[in-house]
Formats: structure tokens, C-alpha cells, sequence
């Protein structure tokens, strides 16, 4: 029973220090992309009423097989946030003197209870950022330009797929396809590339999509018509017209502003969630060793006014990243391993100035970490050594005496000593050193 007690539940992990140094890397890279683009810090529970989560203008009926729930001793009921889109939503409508537009980030967990597969736990990580109060283009533009800083500085290369909800709607409706079977024909067109064009057959008439209409849609598939250009020819309704108008105003800004990325038109691109209206996008990894999106979102102009039923209008558009995707997709690379610490302190009988000359280093933004433990010097550098500290710092009576330190490099395997009124610069001076050599 005790084995079966302390296995780890399925869907949940435990990060042990090397890989959660990487997981904290990719967080605080993150955070200083989203903060260069002029976003705020907000973090909103992880529990939440199960009726807001529930909301028909929420996540959608497949999601909600998915949620957590719970009661609490008040008999309330709860559940454990699926996105952090909805809490947001909620904080919107709890605060109607906010400054619009309102550009936020969030990283925190959400809770999934769905298929478990890489870079998807049931318990993991969204990072996510959304601009709500405006309904210019120029929102998407940024945040796409901020998606290929962030992954450039996360040293992933990546391709942003891009279509637009609204010319997807008008083609499907020139088609022939009515409101309500949108949807399904939607969820089978985006798996187009997955399955092909007969895959996407055999699919719509698993949803019982009518003969005549899986024959119009297969057919168009066939025509091979998937340009913006081919595509505005062939469609003339306004709701297609608009969307393409969108799009290509979109790609003028990301272009015009110089922005180096890969950005590729998808059509058939429509994202699960019904809550999108205008553009959306994917992002992939351009080596497809995860052939998973990494990143994803799009605009959703209508579910926070909906949600709230205050009257007002909304419209906001979003940007997610999976962590624990990022840090997947990091594994599969050559990638310099995270340390603890830059610096071991090894006092021999000089406990309270080793304290003192560490905090010293630490105030000087030296990673410091000091020997506790009393082991013979030998001990003590063979840890420092199989901990990848770059050095080691020995200090004893005579090193106090003389005012100096002696400090030896793990990786040359040298010795020499510093003054102690130096050793700062020295250390910063050889860890920069270090760091450009990677």
C-alpha cells in the first residue's frame, strides 16, 4: 500500500532542481519578453466557481469534461481553472474602472483531466499574455512579434501559422454549410494536414455532416484554392472580405516593422475553442521534433461582454505558452545545463567569515553557495565538482590572516589566490568570461 501511496498521481510530475532551474529559466525569459512589451503582472486562484468555468461562454463542452471539481465545507461548488482566459475575464468584470486597453501576463498551473502525452501533463503551466479594450490589428501584430523575441531568446526556431475565423465562417457559408454545422465542419478541416483530404471526408461523416454538403467541402479541398489572393477571387461575401482585409493588414504591420519570423497563411487553421472571431495562430517548431503547437491564440471579441452581461463590449485578443512544451522541446537540444550556484565557499574553521564573504558575493550578484556540512576539503571539492560549480573559494585562518582567498577553477583545475578586496571583480570578471565562451 505505502508503494501505491507514494507514486506520483498520473498527469502530475515532480521537477527535481536540474530541470526546474530550466523550468524557472524559461519563466523569468518570459517574463522579461512580456515586461519589454509593456505587460502587467496579474495572478488570479486556481480554484474557482464551477458555474464560472461552466459558463457556456467559457471553454466549450470538450473542456468541460475535463475540469476538476470539488465542493468545499460550505457545499460550494468549485473547480480548478482550465485556462487562465476565464479568471481573467472574471477580474475584467470585478474591476470596470480599468484603463483600457488592459495588457496583461500571467504564468501559472491549470488543471486539465485529459489524455496525458508530451508536453501535456493534467497539472502544468500556461504562460499566458492578452490585450483587452482594443479592436485594432496592430494587437496581433505585437503580440506575434513578441512570440518570435520570446522564442528567440529561448533559442527555439519557430513558424506561426495565421488564419482568420471570420474568412473561414464566410468561405463555409458560400459552401453551403449552416450555422449550426459550422462548428463540426470546422473541427474536421483542422486536422486537414494530419489526415488529408479523405481523412477530412471520412471525418465529416462521422459527424453526420449531410452528403451533399461533405461533397461541396471535399470538393473545394481538392481545387487546391488556399492563397489570400485565390481565396478573395473565389469568395466575394463581406464577412470573407473582412477577414482577408484583416489579415493582410496584420502582416503589413508584422513586415513593415522588420520583425525576422516565419509567418505561414492556414485556412483551414481554426482553433478548438469557439471563443475566437477574428485571427488566430499556432505556433510550431521549425524542426518538428514536437509536432504539437507550442504557443497558440487569437482574438476573442465577444466572450468577456457576454460573460459579464454588463452591456459593454470587450474585445481582446490573447497569447498562450505551453511551459512544459518549452521544456520538451529544450530537452531534445544540446543546451548548456542550468547550475545552482557560480561559487562553493569551503570554510576550514572560519564559519561566521565564510558566511560573511559569501552574503558578500551574493550582494554582488554572485550565485553563492556555502559548504554546511564540515567534510574534509577533498569531499568538498569532488561536490563542487559534481554539482558543475565553476569555483571553488577556500578559505581558512590563513587565508583570514593574510587577506586573501584562495580560489580554485573546477573546470582548469587551478588554484591561486585573490585578494579579498578584489575577489568580487574577479569572480564577475571571470564569470562573464565564462558565459560569452557558451
Amino acid at each position: 500500500m505505502e508503494n501505491e501511496v507514494l507514486k506520483t498521481v498520473k498527469g502530475t510530475k515532480d521537477f527535481m532542481p536540474q530541470e526546474q532551474m530550466q523550468r524557472n529559466w524559461i519563466r523569468r525569459t518570459l517574463e522579461a519578453v512580456f515586461e519589454t512589451y509593456g505587460c502587467k503582472p496579474l495572478e488570479t486562484p486556481m480554484l474557482q466557481h464551477y458555474e464560472l468555468l461552466a459558463s457556456k461562454y467559457g471553454g466549450g463542452d470538450e473542456i468541460l469534461k475535463e475540469v476538476y471539481r470539488l465542493n468545499d465545507q460550505g457545499d460550494r461548488e468549485l473547480g480548478l481553472r482550465y485556462d487562465l482566459t476565464v479568471p481573467l475575464t472574471k477580474v475584467v468584470g470585478m474591476n470596470p474602472e480599468m484603463r483600457m486597453p488592459f495588457k496583461r501576463y500571467e504564468i501559472g498551473k491549470v488543471f486539465r483531466d485529459g489524455p496525458v502525452k508530451t508536453g501535456r501533463l493534467r497539472e502544468f503551466i500556461q504562460c499566458d499574455v492578452d490585450i483587452v479594450g482594443t479592436t485594432s490589428v496592430l494587437a496581433e501584430a505585437e503580440l506575434l512579434s513578441m512570440a518570435f523575441e520570446a522564442f528567440k531568446r529561448l533559442g527555439l526556431d519557430v513558424y506561426i501559422e495565421v488564419n482568420n475565423r471570420k474568412l473561414l465562417t464566410g468561405v463555409l457559408q458560400e459552401l453551403g454549410v449552416p450555422a449550426l454545422r459550422a462548428g463540426d465542419v470546422m473541427l474536421s478541416l483542422d486536422k486537414l494536414e494530419k489526415i488529408g483530404v479523405d481523412g477530412v471526408r471520412d471525418d465529416l461523416r462521422e459527424r453526420n455532416v449531410e452528403e451533399s454538403l461533405v461533397l461541396a467541402i471535399t470538393s473545394f479541398l481538392q481545387e487546391g484554392v488556399n492563397t489570400l489572393d485565390l481565396l478573395a477571387e473565389r469568395f466575394t461575401s463581406p464577412l470573407v472580405q473582412e477577414g482577408i482585409r484583416e489579415l493582410r493588414d496584420m502582416l503589413a504591420y508584422v513586415k513593415g516593422a522588420g520583425v525576422n519570423g516565419d509567418l505561414r497563411f492556414s485556412p483551414f487553421l481554426a482553433r478548438g475553442l469557439g471563443i475566437y472571431t477574428g485571427i488566430v495562430y499556432e505556433i510550431f517548431l521549425q524542426d518538428g521534433s514536437i509536432t504539437s503547437s507550442i504557443g497558440s491564440g487569437g482574438r476573442y471579441d465577444q466572450i468577456i461582454g457576454r460573460l459579464l452581461d454588463d452591456g459593454r463590449e470587450y474585445p481582446a485578443v490573447g497569447i498562450s505558452f505551453g511551459l512544459d512544451v518549452i521544456l520538451a522541446a529544450l530537452a531534445n537540444r544540446n543546451t548548456q545545463e542550468q547550475e545552482a550556484a557560480d561559487v562553493l565557499v569551503i570554510p576550514l574553521g572560519t564559519e561566521a567569515s565564510s558566511l560573511g564573504l559569501a552574503n558578500r558575493l551574493r550582494e554582488s550578484g554572485v550565485r553563492v553557495e556555502l559548504e554546511l556540512t564540515g567534510r574534509r576539503l577533498k569531499k568538498a571539492l569532488d561536490y563542487a565538482n559534481k554539482e558543475g560549480v565553476a569555483f571553488a573559494l577556500i578559505y581558512g585562518e590563513n587565508e583570514v590572516n593574510s587577506g586573501q582567498v584562495v580560489v580554485r577553477d573546477m573546470r582548469e583545475g587551478t588554484e591561486q589566490p585573490v585578494p579579498l578586496e578584489l575577489v568580487e571583480k574577479w569572480l564577475s570578471d571571470k564569470l562573464a568570461g565564462g558565459k560569452e565562451e557558451r
